[in-house]
């Protein structure tokens, strides 16, 4: 925060697969808690609430920063903050248009992009460059690609994967469809646009998000949208609405638009989402650990993604009663660099820290 009422903002802007994300470099006012989870809970107000009051230094530069004219509502982001233990290297507070979020996928691979190409983290010029990033969500781990001195590539390694629903039948105001449910740092569910009557194509893209909204308000209630062990990871974040692909060279291939938060549309194919369906195609039996799922976008942008040997054996925590360990999967992306900015917001600008249509 400038002085004498100046907002002044910092932060580099990357995208991985499509999607943004812009890092706050310096500017934000600094977020109390003891852990990332505990400062997304104050940053959300007193109690954890979504709907909470927020304080308003912190939510002042969200807002700034994802709202028009210097934002979009597609924006997404996160403010740098200590990681929890020395073990990680460092912590990220996710953010929207409309709040904080347990986790991102393609936020992260973008993270552990800037961590290496800063030189916040040391990075060989041939080989792999791990960087440990302390979530929301918990603590997840990039795997950055190098080749000639330069980053070719991220892959992230989530956290455990768990599904708890795998045919749960929701009535939509386009029939009765069967929804499966898996938490991966956020809670996801899946549905084939095909049993909605649609297609993950551009040209549906109003449909498709309606149908998301639609979906995602009435699992609200749904048991199986609780997280067994932590309050703060439960309730639906995205819906993944999918499309299956014919496979590439015995790959399985899919095609997706996730609907977050209220009506945002993640660009690229979502990287916690991602884990998701890897679960849920493990837990249907249709993947097996090791084998690679490609995993497109609605602008055409792939992730890649694999489950890793060991952990428990899908399906998972509700399916098999007791609660259980689930999968870890790894989703791999690029991500590249699109701008360096500072954001200022004058005393007198009647427009304060933007809109949103």
């Amino acid at each position: 925060m400038g002085v004498d009422g100046l907002m002044d903002v910092r932060a580099v802007d990357y995208h991985a697969a499509g999607e943004p994300f812009r890092i706050v470099l310096d500017g934000a006012p600094t977020i109390p808690g003891d852990s990332v989870a505990e400062r997304r809970a104050i940053a959300l107000g007193a109690g954890g609430s979504a709907t909470a009051p927020r304080p308003s230094a912190l939510d002042a530069v969200r807002q700034l920063l994802v709202r028009e004219p210097r934002g979009h509502a597609g924006m997404y982001g996160g403010f740098l903050v200590p990681p929890d233990d020395d073990e990680a290297h460092l912590g990220v507070l996710f953010w929207h248009k409309d709040g904080y979020s347990t986790a991102c996928g393609h936020g992260t691979i973008a993270l552990g992009a800037w961590a290496v190409d800063s030189g916040l983290v040391p990075a060989p010029a041939d080989g792999v460059a791990r960087v440990r990033i302390d979530v929301p969500s918990g603590r997840v781990t990039a795997l950055v690609q190098r080749s000639g001195g330069r980053t070719t590539g991220v892959t992230f390694r989530n956290v455990p994967s768990r599904v708890s629903a795998l045919k749960l039948p929701v009535t939509t105001s386009r029939g009765v469809v069967e929804v499966a449910v898996a938490h991966s740092g956020a809670c996801y569910a899946s549905v084939p646009a095909a049993a909605l009557g649609l297609a993950v194509e551009p040209g549906q893209l109003p449909e498709l998000t309606a149908a998301g909204r639609e979906i995602r308000a009435l699992l609200a209630d749904s048991e199986a949208v609780a997280h067994p062990t932590d309050a703060r990871l439960s309730g639906v974040y995205g819906v993944v609405l999918y499309d299956e692909l014919p496979s590439a060279d015995g790959v399985l291939s899919q095609r997706n638009v996730v609907v977050f938060a209220d009506g945002q549309i993640d660009r690229s194919p979502c990287g916690s989402g991602t884990s998701a369906r890897l679960a849920v195609l493990a837990a249907e039996g249709r993947l097996a650990p090791g084998e690679e799922l490609r995993h497109e976008s609605i602008i055409g942008t792939v992730f890649t993604g694999r489950v890793l040997p060991g952990g428990d054996p899908p399906p998972a925590w509700r399916l098999g009663g007791a609660p259980r360990e689930g999968v870890v999967t790894e989703v791999g992306g690029t991500a590249f660099r699109t701008g360096e900015h500072r954001f200022v917001l004058e005393p007198g600008d009647s427009l304060g820290t933007g809109f949103l249509l």
